[in-house]
């Protein structure tokens, strides 16, 4: 899909659920990393993550643009189009819209935990920075600790 293909996509949605014209601009910003799209105030153009296309495909795609379409079309009314406003809520229930996209598997926070035993009681303590084992002691015990790979190791 380019932007050609994702503009005709946002014209013929805004029509189908929205029954008013889209006239601004939609194309792919590659450079988005926490959301799924934007709607630019400004210039009331709406671009898109290309990611959530690649990994989740056109069903995922026409819901975030659903979203963002819910934005524009409230803009310009001059009614709320914020996420807390209640003329926002009650347009995405209305047209299906999610609240929030899904987020990526690919950019998912890996599990950074670190775990720490104490040699003396046994104590797992998990943390999620490393600290310094010949500084830092037990708070049970004093006694030292042992840096864990896992909660099994």
């Amino acid at each position: 899909m380019n932007n050609d293909s994702l503009q005709e996509l946002v014209e013929k949605v805004s029509m189908e659920c929205f029954d008013r014209a889209f006239e601004h601009q939609a194309y792919f910003n590659k450079r988005l990393r926490t959301t799924g799209g934007r709607y630019i105030l400004n210039t009331h153009h709406i671009e898109v993550n290309f990611k959530y296309y690649e990994e989740f495909g056109e069903e995922e795609l026409i819901g975030i643009i659903k979203h963002e379409l819910c934005h524009y079309h409230l803009h310009l009314m001059g009614k709320g189009y914020k996420h807390g406003d209640q003329e926002f809520k009650a347009l995405l229930k209305q047209v299906g819209a999610p609240r929030y996209c899904s987020s990526l598997p690919s950019i998912q926070k890996k599990n950074k935990n670190v775990f720490y035993r104490c040699k003396d009681c046994n104590y797992l303590y998990k943390r999620k920075r490393k600290v310094d084992i010949t500084k830092y002691r037990c708070g049970r015990c004093k006694g030292s600790l042992l840096l864990k790979k896992g909660i099994d190791s």
